[in-house]
């Protein structure tokens, strides 16, 4: 008998009918006699729903009712679920994230992890029940209900699997798999069966939705095996066929990774670059540029920083496209006359691309291979930045999708 997590995402969850596919599949696995935790989404669309209705009321809403209005659609799910399950013979008990306790900081719409108490989820199921918890959602030492940001319910379910020491996360969403790029921009595209843990990561911190990258570095970090597979499928198909399905999240040694030297095209429309122009170059001025854009809870992607010419240089470096007027803001406000910019200058109309594979630490040419491809194609690079199995590249959006085909042809990875 082993212990396993499933994950159901929000389309998985987004009507009545699904939700009771949901309990079908659920009883099939715990019928094999495993022992089985559920964490659901919300259905889709109901968080977006319930912020659009806080934005009516309040144009900027206070973070922690937004956090105390944003959890119920969890707890709808997690409801629902159970009674599909007892509507078919099966025992089952929902809980909200604070009741198990999932505790957590008070980083209100962004808060992380600290602990999780198992003790009662344990005890459920060594009675046989069925144990669905919230995901998304958990409380912090105040007793003050936190959420842990958009797609917070794939890291709630890899720490309760890790906390619970599973055999396996299984995470159910609208895709059958982690691919090598995005079909609806490549429609060759082929699934991956196995992916490691630092593409994954690599894969979901460049803009690959399959995952939320919390989840991935969850998943890492407690080595808890992870699989990405569909929900859409027959609920009753072969226990045998769907434990195999879909895309496992593992270990770079329990792959084998020479086969391919690129595992995939992972690409971000959702960037904005800002340039600081004839900056002092002395030391200290990157972090009095990038420290105040931290206070203000802005992450910083790619960076650059040119060379010095008569003492001044030129500081470039990217945010999320969401948080570019609000970085723009705190640059021109308290920044650019304290260290003596010229100016600041900005563009939200860019795009990163990027090629991911523990492959490339064997192989060179690989950076050389990217830029001639997309040189061919008459683009040009912005900036790039590398990690050892990274190598990625921002340039104008209007681009995106022509070097995303491009590379992923040039690297054959619809044959591989």
């Amino acid at each position: 008998m082993a212990l396993i997590v499933h994950k159901y995402g929000g389309t998985s969850m987004g009507s009545t009918e699904r939700i009771k596919n949901v309990a079908k599949r659920v009883a099939k696995w715990h019928d094999a006699g495993h022992q089985i935790v559920v964490v659901p989404s919300a259905m889709s669309g109901e968080t977006n729903r319930i912020i659009g209705l806080a934005k009516e009321i309040m144009a900027q809403p206070d973070p922690r009712e937004l956090d105390m209005i944003a959890s119920t659609g969890e707890q709808v799910s997690v409801g629902l679920l159970a009674m599909a399950l007892q509507a078919i013979g099966k025992q089952a008990v929902s809980y909200a994230g604070w009741q198990v306790a999932i505790k957590t900081d008070s980083s209100y719409t962004k808060a992380r992890i600290a602990s999780i108490d198992d003790v009662k989820v344990k005890a459920d199921l060594d009675a046989g029940k069925i144990v669905i918890i919230t995901g998304f959602q958990g409380v912090d030492e105040q007793g003050n209900i936190t959420t842990l940001g958009r797609g917070g319910s794939d890291t709630s379910a890899v720490a309760v699997a890790a906390a619970l020491k599973a055999q396996e996360c299984l995470i159910y969403t609208d895709v059958d798999g982690v691919y090598t790029t995005d079909p609806r921009v490549v429609s060759d595209a082929r699934r991956l069966n196995t992916v490691t843990f630092e593409e994954m990561l690599e894969m979901a911190s460049l803009g690959s939705k399959v995952l939320q990258i919390r989840s991935v570095e969850f998943a890492g970090n407690y080595r808890m095996p992870t699989r990405v597979l569909s929900s859409l499928t027959d609920p009753l198909m072969p226990l045998e066929e769907e434990a195999k399905s879909g895309t496992l999240i593992s270990f770079e040694e329990d792959t084998h990774m020479e086969q391919a030297t690129i595992t995939g095209i992972a690409f971000n429309r959702d960037e904005a670059k800002i340039t600081v122009l004839g900056v002092p170059d002395r030391p200290g001025i990157a972090y009095q540029i990038l420290g105040p854009v931290a206070d203000a809870n802005i992450e910083v992607d790619m960076i650059i920083q040119n060379q010095s010419v008569e003492g001044k240089t030129d500081f470039t470096f990217t945010v999320p496209r969401g948080e570019y007027q609000k970085a723009m803001e705190v640059l021109e406000g308290s920044v650019k006359a304290h260290i003596g910019a010229a100016s600041i200058a900005g563009d939200s109309k860019v795009s990163k691309v990027s090629v991911v594979g523990v492959g490339m630490r064997s192989h060179v040419g690989i950076a050389s291979q990217m830029f001639r491809t997309l040189s061919e194609e008459g683009i040009n690079i912005q900036m790039i930045s590398t990690s050892e199995i990274k190598i990625s590249v921002l340039i104008d959006e209007k681009y995106m999708e022509l070097a995303v085909r491009a590379l992923h042809k040039a690297f054959g990875l619809e044959n591989a």
